[in-house]
């Protein structure tokens, strides 16, 4: 009886791990995975540092939109983002960057 109490609890933590975990928007995936990932950097920073760079900036979603809509290196020391990264529409720039920003 022990033991299956013992696997429960193990089974049971592994998944609330698992359900904190944040994964990658589609369109994220698609058109921007190639550079970028959530929790680390790549050619392009991770998107958790992004978010911390504009943590608490209440122009920081449009301040991304407007950056990625240009592209550019905006001060991460690495190679330029292409405008519109990978042919991102207007809509998706705009989901990623609301997600982006509201990472922590």
């Amino acid at each position: 009886m022990k033991s299956i109490v013992t696997v429960l609890a193990v089974i049971s933590s592994l998944a609330a791990g698992t359900a904190f975990a944040v994964d990658m928007p589609k369109e994220g995936k698609t058109k921007c995975g190639a550079c970028h990932a959530i929790e680390k950097k790549l050619v392009g920073p991770a998107w958790k540092d992004v978010a911390a760079k504009y943590a608490g900036k209440p122009d920081a979603e449009k301040t991304l939109i407007a950056n990625i809509t240009k592209g550019g290196a905006f001060g991460w020391k690495i190679g330029a983002m292409p405008p519109k990264g990978m042919g991102a529409t207007e809509a998706e720039i705009a989901s990623l960057a609301k997600f982006i920003v509201e990472l922590k």
